[in-house]
């Protein structure tokens, strides 16, 4: 049986304070939508990442009495969130949008039946929603996509195309000037000191790519962090 982690995540956030840091200024509660794939949509649980972030980590913060909405769907992909930008994110007039996508342009790859994106159109879909929310006036948090397996040290099956699209949406932040938030490498770096066992699972997911409660508070606190540093 696995023991018990315990997750020392202000140690782990400091590691990656440069990668994850934004400069952009906002003032007073804002409507921050929450756009990605199935773990986004779980993030509405009581353990999930989103509701930790609506009901317990913005009190007591210069952030409370934001507005937090979840616009997540299951299986979708990054042509998938075009498909839906204006009638999920852009008709609830958000002042910021965090973008969490890119595990099932991977995924899919791989899986009988699905179909992935290929990195050029990942890159280019990308920055076309990204461009489409900021014409808005609306700020942009952008997420680089975390595990499919726990595993160190490359091991999982995927994680060289999952290192590939990481790259992708760092480097379109770095074109569009807009915050990185590299929860590839927060997920590397906290698997690589909490993961002894070199586990596939139960780490930071329930299933390899799912979050468990403590994979739902490492996203939570980093997220956090992030639309602090917008001020």
């Amino acid at each position: 049986m696995m023991r018990k982690i315990v997750i020392n995540i202000s140690a782990i956030i400091l590691f990656l304070l440069a990668g994850c840091g934004a400069s952009q200024e906002l003032s007073g509660p804002q409507r921050i939508v929450f756009f990605g794939d199935s773990i986004t949509q779980l993030g509405d649980r009581p353990s999930g990442y989103v509701t930790l972030v609506r009901d317990s980590l913005l009190r007591g913060t210069w952030l409370e009495g934001s507005t937090i909405i979840n616009a997540g769907i299951s299986g979708h992909k990054v042509t998938d969130l075009q498909k839906r930008l204006s009638r999920d994110v852009l008709e609830k007039n958000p002042t910021v949008v965090v973008i969490y996508i890119g595990i099932n342009d991977v995924w899919h790859s791989v899986l009988p039946n699905l179909h992935g994106t290929p990195k050029d159109t990942f890159g280019i879909v990308l920055k076309e929603i990204i461009q489409s929310i900021r014409a808005t006036k609306a700020k942009v948090i952008l997420c680089t996509p975390t595990v499919i397996g726990e595993k160190k040290n490359g091991e999982n099956p995927q994680d060289s195309m999952l290192d590939e699209y990481a790259a992708v949406s760092r480097s379109v932040a770095k074109e569009l000037g807009i915050p990185l938030c590299d929860l590839r490498a927060l997920f590397t770096a906290t698997e690589e000191k909490l993961n002894t066992g070199n586990n596939e699972k139960g780490v930071l997911t329930t299933d390899r790519v799912h979050l468990n409660a403590a994979g739902n508070k490492l996203v939570a606190s980093e997220m956090v962090r992030m639309l602090q540093f917008l001020r």
